[in-house]
């Protein structure tokens, strides 16, 4: 086989899906890479008419001891605390995919809902295209929960492991 691949794993606010998919795939190896597509990043609030947002950016660490200053008991019991504690051991700050030209290319891109799949189509199909060259862009439908996203990275990792063996 040629060069290592490079993988990206794409959700809305790149918290959930994409990093827990960023983490599995990075503790096996991987060059992997996530982002998301929203136009902000919102997490859970006390309701669902107050979500908490952020632009992207914003460090993990500062939503983090922020919701941890505003209740601690309802973002620890809701998993967001550990979620964020998480991510900040991943990287520093959720991404925006519409934003990442500069990272480089990527081999193999991971979305995680149709609507993220038909915004990284249409993003690469409007950029500039400076090198002509393929990417496998792959959805798994994967509810935006924390069960689901622990589901959802297992099965991006045993995809990405079965993929590494083919060409593309």
């Amino acid at each position: 086989m040629g060069a290592k691949l490079r993988y990206a794993m794409v959700c809305s606010s790149n918290q959930n899906r994409s990093m827990e998919a960023h983490a599995l795939l990075k503790r096996h190896g991987f060059d992997v890479s996530s982002y998301g597509t929203g136009a902000h990043v919102k997490l859970p609030g006390p309701s669902l008419r107050e979500p908490n947002v952020y632009d992207f950016g914003t460090p993990y660490k500062s939503m983090h001891d922020e919701l941890r200053r505003k209740d601690p008991d309802l973002y620890k019991r809701n998993g967001i605390l550990p979620m964020l504690k998480r991510n900040l051991g991943v990287k520093n700050a959720p991404q925006r995919w519409q934003d990442n030209a500069a990272d480089g290319c990527f081999d193999v891109v991971v979305t995680f809902e149709e609507k993220v799949f038909n915004i990284v189509i249409e993003d690469l199909s409007n950029r500039k295209q400076v090198l002509i060259r393929s990417v496998l862009i792959i959805n798994l439908e994967v509810k935006d929960n924390h069960e689901e996203a622990a589901t959802g990275g297992k099965l991006t990792l045993e995809l990405c492991q079965e993929q590494t063996g083919l060409e593309l």
